[in-house]
């Protein structure tokens, strides 16, 4: 995927025809390090442009031109020093850039949106092992959001000592973990905890996906699940834009 001038991320189009929903979706990708979210993500955009889907496949932190110059102050560990509080701010800041610049309009024409990582890796990483205040953090996502919530979220679960290896072999033996990489093994088994707390409370929303398996059994869970989904939105959708 190459990063595009708004700072999304190449959707494929590549100039074929595309269907577009009469209202979008909006699809989260969550879960701990080395879940393989990444991976899926394409993976899912590419079944997804087959069946000539209009796709934007995006992330955060990042996602537009002003999420991305916060980006790297918060996986680099600029901000860590000034604690939690700040690196949750910064977060809202660059989420609200990135919905009212990428994620919006792409809904609002019609388009399915894949991200990687949303509201729940702050309410985790931040509410939860940052030890934010609970009040705090849902205002906080009030703003940033405006109201743009996502449709599903598929919350990818592995054991987070497995995970570990798998992001440390993604990045090779010469590149450092990033600033929420290298926590303890006790941060990362209480954010898989906390993951798992959210599906259980919307599971309207959440799905959880047993990202322990080999990456095609993944592949093929997920797009079941999604295909699900949209078949199940698109008879709502035809009968709200038919003629009279």
């Amino acid at each position: 995927m190459d990063l595009l001038s708004d700072g999304s991320y190449d959707s494929g189009q590549h100039g074929q025809r595309q269907s577009r929903l009469a209202s979008g979706f909006f699809i989260t990708f969550e879960g701990g390090e080395g879940a393989g979210k990444s991976t899926q993500i394409e993976r899912l955009a590419r079944r997804m442009r087959a069946k000539k889907y209009e796709v934007l496949v995006t992330r955060e932190p990042g996602g537009s031109p002003g999420a991305e110059a916060v980006r790297h102050v918060l996986l680099s560990g600029a901000a860590e020093p000034f604690g939690p509080k700040m690196e949750a701010i910064l977060f809202a800041a660059a989420r609200s850039d990135h919905v009212e610049q990428v994620i919006r309009p792409a809904v609002e024409r019609g388009s399915i949106v894949l991200c990687d990582r949303f509201i729940d890796s702050s309410r985790v990483y931040q509410g939860v092992t940052g030890g934010l205040d609970a009040d705090f953090m849902k205002a906080l996502e009030a703003v940033a959001i405006n109201g743009m919530m996502p449709d599903m979220t598929l919350i990818f679960d592995i054991d987070p000592v497995e995970g570990l290896k798998r992001a440390a072999a993604r990045r090779g033996a010469g590149d450092a973990a990033d600033r929420f990489e290298k926590e303890t093994l006790d941060i990362h088994r209480r954010r898989r905890e906390a993951f798992l707390a959210i599906a259980e409370a919307e599971p309207e929303r959440c799905i959880v996906i047993d990202a322990s398996a080999d990456p095609d059994t993944v592949e093929n869970v997920v797009t079941a699940a999604v295909f699900t989904a949209l078949e199940e939105r698109t008879p709502a959708q035809r009968k709200q834009t038919a003629p009279a």
